[in-house]
């Protein structure tokens, strides 16, 4: 389950913060478990080749309409 949520003390254990969205970014808190499913790998390596190790946003940062990342965040299993 993603969830937005604006406060850095509100990641839980065993999450992590990103960043998605265009224009104006959207701060996401993801379960660990999906940094090693193949969708959300493919996020990061898009996110390697815009940003390199250079987040705009201080937080790991997704390069991908918001909308698109719900959609493929919807389909992984925590």
């Amino acid at each position: 389950m993603v969830r937005r949520i604006s406060n850095s003390r509100d990641v839980p254990k065993g999450h992590c913060a990103v960043y998605a969205g265009e224009s104006q970014k959207k701060r996401f808190v993801v379960p660990i478990s999906y940094l090693i499913q193949s969708l959300f790998q493919d996020l990061l390596t898009r996110a390697e080749e815009v940003f390199g190790f250079d987040h705009p946003m201080g937080g790991l940062t997704i390069p991908c309409k918001e909308d698109v990342f719900a959609s493929v965040t919807s389909r992984l299993r925590s």
